[in-house]
């Protein structure tokens, strides 16, 4: 349900949206939290607003103790190749063993635990592609309330285009599965799919547009107006995707939950008996459900990892699309990467501006064409592994 939050707490919220600096920001974030009735229906967003306090805390305790060591260590990590996978798991749970086995990365293996510190990153090669896996220091209870370097982990599978999640098969997988599953949930990264979701893009004029890809249930668009409007959001367009209600539009505002594909790795298989692992597969996927991939593996011995590779291609949601200039045979080795219900327009786009802004007609060839070199228009719907050959107007 919406919150209903006073006009007073609204106006706070405000604040927080024009906040220039992280220390202007925490004193608006607490004003507002200060402003929020306490009551059932506000649960979450009190505790979501206590966690980006704790955040910002952080941010501005790390950025001082930085300015004073003359630098430090980095969390953030730039995206490169198709997607950017996050590998998330407790301590000892073969985190550092599996990205070594997959990539070309060399961190340190150890039974110590809490041995990585910062993330690593390696390339895991995947047909013609390459994903790029990230080993996230261990994820520990209480992460997403700020507990030691929890929230930088967090902050790691927020940004990740999808989340493997490691488990140790040896040592009680299921309670790790669950304390990761809260700590997710608490920090509002849904790994199941959610019925809908929502895109606010706020702009300088033009009003409130919405432009509904789905279903707005027991809402009207006045409502929505009326709802940005009480937020002093008066320029925006809002994108509706599958089943929304008002309620998920005022947590859009909030920018809260965000929803992150996963795979579901149960690693060291080679130390317990081939019935037991069937046995937590089972439990797993009671847990998840059966929407979510579950796959056995032995980091060490490289059991069972053949098939991580095609899973992470069909999560991630992406397509490889394979461009040619005009007249020539040969289309590029390296694919354009996008995602699934691109259009011939969002590949132009992702090429060059030029390409979009003077597009013509393409040609393609492959899955998605009635027939070899079919003519198309912007508005076609790519799939993997076509052949684009794009003509610009002269």
């Amino acid at each position: 349900m919406v919150t209903n939050l006073p006009a007073e707490a609204k106006a706070k919220w405000v604040k927080v949206m024009e906040a220039k600096t992280p220390e202007e920001k925490l004193k608006a974030l607490m004003e507002f939290l200060s402003a929020i009735p306490k009551h059932k229906g506000t649960e979450n967003l009190v505790r979501q607003v206590r966690r980006q306090i704790a955040i910002l805390r952080r941010e501005i305790e790390e950025k001082k103790r930085t300015k004073r060591r003359g630098g430090g260590p980095k969390f953030f990590v730039e995206k490169e190749g198709a997607a950017q996978i996050v590998i998330l798991g407790l301590t000892n749970s073969g985190k550092s063993t599996l990205i070594s086995t997959l990539t070309n990365a060399k961190p340190v293996i150890s039974d110590i635990p809490y041995t990585t510190q910062t993330p690593v990153v390696g390339m895991m090669p995947y047909e013609d592609i390459q994903f790029q896996l990230v080993e996230a220091p261990a994820l520990i209870e209480g992460a997403s309330e700020g507990v030691a370097w929890g929230l930088k982990t967090i902050g790691l599978a927020r940004n990740a285009d999808a989340i493997l999640i490691l488990l140790d098969a040896s040592n009680n997988p299921i309670s790790q599965l669950k304390v990761i599953l809260r700590e997710l949930s608490n920090a509002r990264i849904l790994i199941t799919k959610p019925k809908g979701r929502v895109e606010i893009e706020r702009r300088s004029s033009g009003g409130i547009q919405i432009a509904i890809m789905g279903k707005l249930v027991n809402a009207t668009l006045d409502d929505v107006r009326l709802l940005l409007h009480s937020y002093r959001i008066y320029h925006a367009l809002v994108k509706i995707y599958g089943e929304v209600s008002l309620s998920d539009i005022e947590d859009a505002i909030y920018e809260n939950a965000v929803y992150k594909p996963a795979v579901i790795v149960l690693n060291k298989i080679d130390l317990i008996d081939k019935n037991s692992i069937k046995a937590l597969i089972n439990r797993i996927r009671g847990i998840v459900g059966t929407d979510i991939p579950v796959i056995a593996v032995s980091a060490i011995k490289g059991i069972g990892l053949k098939e991580l590779g095609k899973i992470l291609f069909e999560i991630t949601g992406i397509i490889r699309v394979y461009t040619k200039q005009p007249n020539d045979d040969k289309p590029s080795d390296r694919p354009l990467i996008l995602r699934k219900g691109a259009t011939v327009l969002d590949a132009a786009k992702a090429i060059h501006s030029a390409l979009y802004k003077r597009f013509k007609y393409a040609r393609v060839w492959g899955p998605s064409a009635k027939y070899p070199g079919e003519r198309v228009g912007g508005d076609h719907i790519l799939m993997d592994r076509d052949i684009l050959e794009i003509h610009v107007k002269k």
